[in-house]
């Protein structure tokens, strides 16, 4: 139990110092019709666009890479006694499902529940964008507002073993769940 429980904390110091780490910059536009906006990498290039559709009944996402393709959809599914949103691949295939917690007394409890893999639990503040994402207690994200000074501006930094566009899907479900007026 010791000799685990150190690995992890010795695996969440390597993320920490940016081991294998990849740096997304997420800037919703502050004025924009169905909250489109750039995913952009360290360097500043647009990597994805986050399409948000208006005017539908169910809030919706494409996530599309720098030539327009669509790589994953998100979308809040309604009538549901938990909030939730789905993440679907480009064929339409269900990915995973981004839900909050019915009830959390001190402080927000998200889950990500994976078709193909283990469930990731989301931890932190996810309203001022200060959290992480965990596989079995070991970082595979973390989202943060601290590097940056701009309104509505964060990052998300990605681990070597974590599936990249799930990540930035379930950062944008989170964001849309935790901010629905915005």
């Amino acid at each position: 139990m010791f000799q685990e429980r150190r690995e992890r904390r010795e695996a969440n110091r390597a993320f920490d110092h940016g081991d294998g780490v990849t740096r997304y910059r997420m800037q919703q536009k502050m004025v924009s019709i169905g909250d489109d906006y750039w995913i952009d990498d360290e360097s500043g290039d647009h990597v994805y666009k986050v399409d948000g559709k208006a005017l539908r009944a169910r809030r919706t996402f494409h996530l599309e890479d720098g030539q327009g393709h669509r790589v994953a959809t998100v979308q809040s599914r309604p009538l549901r006694i938990k909030d939730s949103m789905a993440i679907d691949d480009a064929e339409g295939h269900r990915v995973a499902v981004v839900k909050k917690a019915v009830i959390s007394p001190v402080r927000d409890r998200w889950t990500i529940k994976q078709e193909d893999g283990d469930d990731l639990t989301v931890d932190g503040n996810v309203v001022d964008h200060e959290y992480t994402i965990e596989r079995d207690g070991y970082k595979i994200a973390e989202v943060s507002k601290k590097w940056f000074r701009v309104r509505d501006t964060y990052a998300v930094d990605i681990g070597p073993d974590a599936d990249h566009t799930t990540v930035l899907a379930a950062a944008v479900a989170i964001d849309s769940m935790a901010h629905p007026g915005d």
